[in-house]
């Protein structure tokens, strides 16, 4: 089969990824043999291949927003039948993490793209127990985003603490941000955006932002979400909030923080929080979610063949709304 390893880690620009013909997986007892129809190009596999997390696995197969459609059955899920691969794909189930329905901390998680190779291949493998059924009514490619990007901005939205009726700052506005904000909405917040692209800024109108530019939001925020994974925004988005506001910072990797100052980013119970990974249940309950608000997501599909050019296209802002591969 065709296959994209990250064979050195380095810029986008310098070519990190290698078009490969390698065999197709077998999967283990328990897992499902899957044919990649799509998988997302998430901004978590620019990291991968730039070096910004460190190299778990050499020469991995990178993509972890995979929707395919199972080859070899396994753990209630027949030939035939449509799944997705989530970025989460392990954990131990008995420590403590886990024990509380945290396993998205557990110490020995494991992941699709990073510790095991994804899909940016023709097939893949997952265990069953990771393998998530997907809402109806979308197609393979607006799928796709659904499993990473919305998924984590579901999560990230859980750790913003968003009121009823609240208005939410959304810093960002990618893959992840613009699924995020439009369940907010149709929750009943209201949503700023704050992103320097124009076409983004569109976007976010479009999908029933409140407002969307480059300025600080015109109202105080009650909840907030930083989904650039720029450091330097964090001052700004958290001297946005009301008091008793909740800043989420949503990416695993993030550029430093500068210093803060306590009484204009923090006092009047100011919340800071990281999001990390998602547990099963949540990625079930947001998928649900999905079917029952037809999201609308926007992306731009490539061929399997061009990966390469797909990932340049993300590191230089040259996508909006989700890049998806297509087999």
């Amino acid at each position: 089969m065709r296959a994209w390893r990250v064979e050195r880690t380095g810029p986008a620009a310098t070519g990190p990824l290698a078009a490969r013909d390698v065999p197709v997986p077998s999967p283990a007892p328990g897992e499902l043999l899957v044919r990649v129809r799509a998988c997302g190009v998430c901004r978590t596999d620019l990291h991968v291949a730039e070096g910004d997390l460190p190299v778990h696995r050499p020469g991995v197969v990178p993509g972890h927003e995979v929707v395919g459609t199972v080859v070899t059955a396994a753990g209630g899920f027949a030939e035939g039948d449509l799944v997705g691969i989530a970025w989460l794909r392990y954990t131990c189930g008995t420590c403590r993490f886990c024990a509380r329905g945290r396993e998205n901390l557990c110490p020995s998680s494991r992941y699709t793209g990073w510790d095991a190779d994804g899909g940016y291949a023709e097939y893949a493998v997952v265990p069953a127990e990771f393998a998530l059924p997907l809402p109806a009514g979308y197609s393979d490619s607006e799928l796709a985003p659904l499993l990473c990007a919305g998924i984590i901005g579901y999560h990230a939205l859980l750790r913003a603490a968003l009121p009823a009726g609240g208005r939410l700052g959304v810093y960002g506005f990618g893959a992840s941000a613009h699924l995020a904000a439009q369940l907010a909405v149709a929750t009943g917040a209201e949503v700023h955006v704050v992103t320097r692209s124009a076409a983004a800024q569109r976007l976010a109108l479009d999908l029933g932002a409140s407002s969307a530019g480059q300025d600080e939001p015109p109202v105080p925020l009650d909840s907030a979400i930083l989904f650039a994974p720029a450091g330097s925004l964090v001052p700004r988005a958290l001297a946005a909030l009301d008091r008793g506001g909740t800043l989420a910072v949503a990416g695993i990797h993030l550029s430093d923080i500068p210093a803060l100052n306590y009484q204009e980013h923090l006092f009047q119970d100011r919340q800071l929080r990281s999001v990390t990974s998602n547990t099963r249940a949540q990625a079930r309950e947001f998928l649900a979610l999905a079917g029952e608000h037809r999201l609308r997501v926007s992306t731009r599909d490539y061929p399997l063949e061009t990966a390469d050019r797909a990932l340049l296209d993300l590191a230089e802002g040259r996508v909006t709304g989700a890049a998806v591969l297509v087999t």
